[in-house]
């Protein structure tokens, strides 16, 4: 079977023909846990016996049951039902499957919320070229792309596994499947096959991570909330940091997610010459910088379990807000409702909300911060009426913000085909933390 004698082979590690690109050296004694762990994994999902774990094939499922047992080793959840799928390959039809691990926060009042760290777990798998009249078979080891974002995926689940106790939000792995062309287990998990996708507060993709944690990029769709978590990594002890990029490095997983509106970060070294190539082989991986790597994601991802959620859209003003009978919406009206003689929100925001808000002492103690959103009308005469958080981040903030947008002084009504009409507005309300000698700053105000 080539299960058994997959696995045997990992096991021992002497043999230069059992993985095509694994060398044991004297060196290698000197790695550390991690860095073995990633050639223990590196060398298994890239060997030549898996034939570039092509989607639907006998090397993508090894490569998937591989994956489940690590988990399994690393006390993470293995939940196996429902994760196959197939998928219309020309006139074929491609049955493939997701891997997907579960380890519940600690928090009753949040481990019904979801982090997403996934990985493609396919390659292109292999075909024949003629060489000197001789068809020869030619693998996509696929070592970068994609053996080296699965390593760290097991390797952080290991490291949150072993500090679950700190986790609040419950953390889902997934390897997915028949990803390399159509993306097609990222769309299954998410519209098909894991009924609480609503409840998923962000996803960090790991796409690529094993050429040189110098080139590590975060790729984040230019989301505030999820730029925020890197700014605040800044000051943090790490071996390595992560470069922002406003530009997509590569289409990935991350595309389903953000499709869904969730807040998607992508982590990757980039392109590299090996790309896509039967070149892209264990010899090309940097171990030690993917252990770099490794600690800065595992702060990035312990952050979003811990932190506020973040949202999807980070504008502070929104010109609309969800429709209700009889409301025009702000960005519809023809004449727009105007605050202080101003149609502009913002001038709402600083002339009021940020002048009469106060952060809640609970909050402060705490350290509970974030966005929340907003819902009101100005009717007919100009008074704000049906204030109600549509996203919020703690009933203590949520409270807060209400209060004030409530306490609003009437508005210029706005006026819609010639006649006063009721609008609808949404905007965010920004509760900011900074600690300062021993004060804290709201919004570029200090309170003690």
């Amino acid at each position: 079977m080539i299960r058994q004698r997959i696995l045997a082979l990992a096991l021992i590690l002497v043999s230069a023909t059992a993985f095509a690109q694994y060398r044991v050296s004297v060196e290698d004694l000197n790695d550390s846990e991690t860095v073995r762990a990633f050639k223990e994994h590196v060398g298994m999902l890239s060997s030549a016996a898996l034939e570039g774990r092509k989607a639907g094939t006998e090397g993508e499922e090894e490569a998937a049951r591989y994956v489940e047992e690590k988990l399994r080793e690393y006390d993470i959840d293995v939940l196996t039902a429902g994760n196959g799928f197939s998928v219309a390959a020309g006139e074929d039809t491609v049955r493939s499957r997701n891997v997907l691990g579960f380890l519940q926060g600690w928090d009753k009042s949040l481990n019904d919320r979801y982090i997403v760290v996934g990985a493609r777990l396919d390659n292109l798998g292999s075909d024949f070229v003629t060489i000197d009249g001789e068809k020869v078979r030619r693998i996509y080891y696929g070592a970068n792309g994609n053996a080296s974002g699965l390593a760290v995926m097991l390797e952080l689940a290991r490291k949150l596994s072993y500090s679950r106790s700190l986790v609040r939000r419950s953390v889902l792995f997934v390897g997915f499947g028949a990803s390399a062309n159509t993306f097609a287990g990222a769309w299954y998990f998410l519209n098909r096959s894991f009924k609480d996708a609503g409840n998923i507060d962000a996803m960090v993709n790991l796409d690529m991570l094993g050429t040189g944690a110098e080139n590590l990029l975060l790729f984040t769709a230019s989301n505030n909330d999820l730029n925020a978590i890197a700014d605040g990594l800044q000051g943090e002890l790490l071996p390595v940091r992560a470069t922002l990029t406003p530009q997509a490095p590569y289409p990935g997983d991350y595309m389903a997610f953000y499709d869904r509106e969730i807040p998607s970060a992508l982590f990757t070294t980039g392109r590299y010459p090996e790309h896509g190539s039967s070149r892209d082989t264990f010899d090309i991986i940097d171990f030690e910088g993917m252990e770099k790597e490794l600690e800065y994601i595992y702060s990035y991802v312990s952050t979003l379990c811990n932190g506020p959620r973040p949202l999807f859209r980070n504008d502070s003003v929104t010109s609309s807000a969800p429709s209700r009978p009889g409301v025009v919406a702000y960005a519809d009206a023809d004449v727009k409702p105007m605050f202080l003689n101003s149609p502009d929100p913002r001038t709402f925001m600083e002339k009021w909300v940020y002048q009469y808000l106060k952060y809640p002492s609970y909050a402060v103690e705490n350290g509970i911060h974030g966005r929340v959103l907003v819902d009101f009308i100005i009717d007919e005469t100009g008074k704000v009426t049906d204030v109600r958080v549509s996203r919020g981040v703690h009933t203590s903030l949520d409270d807060e913000a209400v209060r004030v947008v409530s306490a609003s002084p009437k508005w210029r009504p706005g006026r819609h085909q010639g006649k006063k009409v009721r609008v609808a507005l949404t905007v965010a309300v920004d509760f900011k933390l900074q600690k300062d000698k021993g004060k804290f700053g709201i919004n570029g105000k200090t309170i003690k």
